[in-house]
């Protein structure tokens, strides 16, 4: 897609941050089984920064953006996320919401930054947006109402996260990620220790089992540290609006793997709000290029 911006392999890099992003929802899930989520997010960032904080630099930002980015996309978007899950969001379904995080990028690119958004992105952003009502209109099964907020809140973090990494510039993607992460163990503990309890803490901690270990180890070190790595590093080079699109193939993996290890059911309704985030997708990453193709035949 060289009119868009990013080379072939980017593109693949992009769609392999979806895939590994898109089954992290069920990892979370499986986790939540045993631990509390508060709990959960202390723990993903306390791995997530030790022992690498002492071997990786520190990026090269000010310490305000630092925290700003820690805050926003670690803190309050898994934070918001897992406490979502806990209160009766499907993963697959979760995985989906939290793509709403494209048009708080977007809206932030354009009024703050002053990055142009084509007609086409536009219109495919309202498209993907008839997904995320579909399924606010299926509160009470698979959807809580409480669940839905706080991933509409995780992903507003996101959204303005991605819109703050852009600022930084050409920074170490993986100091960011593991010095960002820093940032979050020691608010998250403080609320987890006011919020769950020490009590819940310490029987959560000495019950957990094998599944909710390697669900841990997913989180932290393959949707976290390459994740992010990944993402950062392509935002530094692109567009936002170029980039943040892709996300929207993340509920897509979401939905599968939720099915598949989790036996979530795919009922139509479902398949329909996936489709239409496929569908705005599409047209917010083709669209422009297929004016412009049609525009010189």
């Amino acid at each position: 897609m060289p009119e868009a911006g990013l080379p072939f392999r980017h593109v693949l890099i992009a769609l392999l941050v979806a895939s590994i992003w898109g089954a992290n929802f069920a990892a979370v899930k499986i986790a939540l089984i045993e631990l509390p989520p508060l709990l959960l997010c202390t723990l993903r960032f306390v791995l997530v920064a030790v022992p690498l904080v002492f071997f990786v630099p520190r990026p090269a930002v000010t310490t305000r953006q630092l925290l700003l980015y820690g805050l926003t996309m670690f803190a309050l978007q898994f934070g918001f996320l897992f406490l979502g899950l806990k209160l009766g969001m499907s993963a697959g379904l979760a995985s989906l919401v939290l793509q709403f995080q494209v048009f708080v990028t977007l809206l932030l690119s354009a009024t703050v930054l002053k990055e142009r958004i084509a007609p086409a992105q536009i219109a495919g952003g309202m498209l993907a947006g008839a997904g995320f009502v579909v399924v606010a209109w299926h509160i009470g099964g698979e959807v809580s109402a409480a669940g839905l907020v706080c991933v509409l809140l995780a992903a507003c973090s996101w959204g303005f996260a991605n819109f703050s990494s852009k600022r930084l510039g050409r920074v170490n993607p993986l100091s960011l990620v593991v010095w960002g992460g820093l940032v979050v163990p020691g608010p998250m503990a403080v609320a987890s220790l006011l919020v769950e309890g020490p009590e819940l803490i310490t029987e959560s901690l000495a019950r957990m089992g094998a599944a909710t270990l390697w669900s841990v180890a997913y989180v932290v070190y393959v949707s976290t540290l390459v994740g992010y790595t990944l993402w950062s590093w392509l935002l530094a080079r692109h567009a936002a609006s170029v980039v943040t699109p892709f996300a929207l193939l993340v509920p897509i993996c979401g939905l599968v793997t939720s099915a598949l290890l989790l036996g979530e059911p795919l009922p139509i309704w479902k398949l329909g709000a996936g489709a239409l985030v496929i569908a705005g997708l599409a047209l917010t990453v083709f669209g422009p290029r297929l004016r412009r193709v049609t525009a010189g035949a």
